[in-house]
C-alpha cells in the first residue's frame, strides 16, 4: 500500500488528557505556516491500545507521550535515543518510514531534559548547586538527568521511602537550606485540582531558593504561591512546554540514521 505522504498526523497519548497545550500549539503552528498536518489528542485507557491506534492512522508520523505512559511505552520502541535510554523515559516518538510511507519502526526520545535545562540554566548561580526533585515518575527522571548534566546535585523526594529517595517527613531545615532548587515533578496542583500541592516544608524556603513547578495550568500553582510567600523565586512549566513542542517537531522532521 502506498501512503499519501503529503498529509501528516501527529498527536499526544496519555490518560486522562483533558486540556492539551500541545494540541492548540501545533494546530496554530500548522495553520500559520500552511503545513498540511493535524495534531490530535489520543486518550488511551491502556498502553496496549497504542499499536491499534497506529494501525488505524497510517499518516501518523510522530507522537508526544505524557502521564502515565512515558515509561510504559518503552517496550513498543525498536530504538531509543541515548539520553532517553539513560533517563528511562520517553515523551517523543518518531515514526521511521520507508520512501513509500510504510512504517518501519518507532524510535523514542526525551525532550523534557533539554527543554528543562534550557529554561533553568539562566537561573543557576553559585548557591544553587543542589536540588530537591519532588516525585519519582518519568518527568522527575528527566529533570534529574538534566540537572546532573548541569552540575547540580539531586535528591529525589517521594511519599514512599526507598534506597534512592527521601520522604517528605524527613526533610529538615538544614536539608532545604542546602538545596536551593526545588522542582515539583508531581501532578499535584494541576487544574482542576488547584487546591493541592506537595507536602513540602515551605517555611524553610528563603529568597535564595528557586522553586520550579513543571505544571503550567494554572499559571500559579499552590506550590508556587506558598514558595513565593516564603520569599523564593518561582517559575512554572510554560516555557519548558513551548521548548518541548519545538524540540518534538524538530525530531519528527529531521533526517536520522536508521
Amino acid at each position: 500500500m502506498v501512503i499519501d505522504n503529503s498529509h501528516k498526523v501527529y498527536g499526544l497519548i496519555g490518560h486522562p488528557l483533558g486540556h492539551s497545550f500541545s494540541q492548540g500549539y501545533f494546530r496554530n503552528k500548522f495553520a500559520d505556516e500552511n503545513i498540511d498536518a493535524e495534531y490530535n489528542n489520543y486518550d488511551l485507557e491502556d498502553i496496549n491500545q497504542l499499536m491499534t491506534l497506529i494501525h488505524e492512522n497510517p499518516a501518523m508520523c510522530g507522537l508526544n507521550v505524557t502521564i502515565p505512559y512515558k515509561e510504559q511505552v518503552l517496550p513498543y520502541l525498536a530504538t531509543i535515543d541515548d539520553d532517553a535510554k539513560e533517563i528511562g523515559a520517553v515523551n517523543v516518538i518518531k515514526f521511521i518510514k520507508d520512501e513509500n510511507g510504510e512504517l518501519l519502526s518507532l524510535r523514542g526520545y526525551n525532550s523534557d531534559a533539554p527543554a528543562f535545562a534550557d529554561t533553568i540554566r539562566p537561573m543557576l548561580n553559585s548557591r544553587r548547586t543542589s536540588a530537591l526533585v519532588l516525585g519519582t515518575g518519568g518527568a522527575s527522571k528527566a529533570i534529574k538527568h538534566a540537572l546532573e548534566k548541569l552540575g547540580v546535585e539531586v535528591n529525589l523526594v517521594s511519599r514512599r521511602k526507598s534506597a534512592s529517595t527521601i520522604v517528605y517527613e524527613e526533610l529538615t531545615k538544614a536539608m532545604v537550606s542546602q538545596s536551593k532548587i526545588v522542582v515539583n515533578c508531581t501532578p499535584l496542583g494541576m487544574y482542576p485540582h488547584v487546591d493541592e500541592c506537595p507536602d513540602f516544608p515551605y517555611r524553610f524556603l528563603t529568597h535564595e531558593h528557586l522553586c520550579y513547578d513543571l505544571i503550567y495550568n494554572p499559571d500559579e500553582t499552590l506550590f508556587m504561591k506558598k514558595s513565593k510567600e516564603a520569599g523564593a523565586q518561582v517559575k512554572n512549566g510554560l516555557e519548558m512546554l513551548l521548548l518541548q513542542a519545538f524540540i518534538s517537531y524538530e525530531i519528527w522532521n529531521r533526517e536520522i540514521d536508521l
